[in-house]
């Protein structure tokens, strides 16, 4: 027999620690109600829709989002299309025709600030009022924050941290280490020539971090390597468009066309025009003694 789904609603942009906190809420109620726990999201983010000129934003694109919210515990994912039709949508037909008829879901779990609908005009006592008529569960999760801190865990302070190049804080409401996930692309193959072959990927979507150089972690088939990453323009270089660029330690092979995530563990230095191949190639090979420093920690 196929259970039931009490589903956590969100935009879960990071799966941060404050999502995980709601995802385990979400579990202990699903299973106090004999029920599966899932996940209800929205796709594209609401801000892209109502902001669609704001620069990339986001920590985790769709697919590297849901198989976090997999590990913390979703059973089925069900992702909203937010479009103009949901976003004119009066909160309380989106309580009964969507969540309650269309995905027929048993329960739902929102944070106590969740707001919904058209104009946010939905908020958590109306869900409570409304799911209580209708025979939907639901459940109000007050929001936890930092440890010895007011400020409570968000996607907001995740892009900031990141904005900063301060990746320990990041990591920190995150719960593990920001990464993303793209797959690499060719390149004009230069640091090949300098002795330090790269894997370039472009961000898209994804907020663009502090410019600069990262000691990091990247994982391909299965296996993590020690690496250093450059993102920026590379000006020594003459190129334009922000790029990732990560050299691989200790690897040997093939990247183009693979898809890798790159974990960034510590800022090293800001990006800055060298005088030359020569003076460039020093300046990464210290790059990399310090982040082998670093991650050997």
């Amino acid at each position: 027999m196929v259970k039931p789904i009490i589903a956590a609603v969100g935009n879960f942009d990071g799966v941060h620690r404050g999502h995980q906190y709601l995802l385990a809420e979400t579990a202990k109620f699903a299973h106090e109600h004999d029920a599966a726990p899932g996940v209800v999201c929205f796709d594209p983010h609401p801000r892209r829709y109502f902001r669609p000129n704001d620069p990339p934003f986001l920590l985790t694109l769709p697919e590297q989002r849901n198989a976090l919210l997999r590990q913390y515990g979703a059973k089925e994912i069900y992702s909203l299309a937010f479009d103009e039709a949901l976003a004119a949508m009066p909160p309380k037909q989106f309580i009964e025709g969507v969540l309650k008829d269309k995905l027929g879901l048993a329960g739902v779990v929102a944070g106590a600030d969740f707001r919904f609908g058209a104009g946010r005009a939905g908020d958590g006592a109306m869900l409570e009022n409304r799911g209580e008529d209708i025979g939907l569960a639901v459940k109000l999760v007050e929001t936890i924050s930092k440890d010895s801190s007011t400020d409570k865990f968000g996607s907001s302070a995740v892009r900031k941290a990141l904005l900063d190049g301060d990746v320990a804080r990041a990591a920190e409401i995150l719960g593990r280490p920001w990464s993303v996930v793209a797959t690499v692309e060719e390149g004009r193959k230069l640091g090949r020539t300098i002795g330090f072959p790269t894997a370039n990927m472009s961000l898209g979507e994804i907020i663009a971090p502090r410019q600069g150089v990262y000691a990091c972690r990247a994982s391909v088939g299965g296996k993590t390597y020690e690496a250093v990453s450059n993102f920026g323009r590379r000006p020594t270089v003459g190129a334009e468009s922000p790029l990732l660029e990560t050299n691989f330690f200790d690897f040997d092979g093939d990247l183009y066309g693979k898809e890798i995530e790159v974990e960034f563990i510590a800022f090293l230095r800001e990006e800055k025009k060298f005088n030359g191949l020569d003076e460039l190639s020093a300046q990464i090979a210290q790059d990399c003694k310090q982040a082998k420093e670093i991650l050997s920690r």
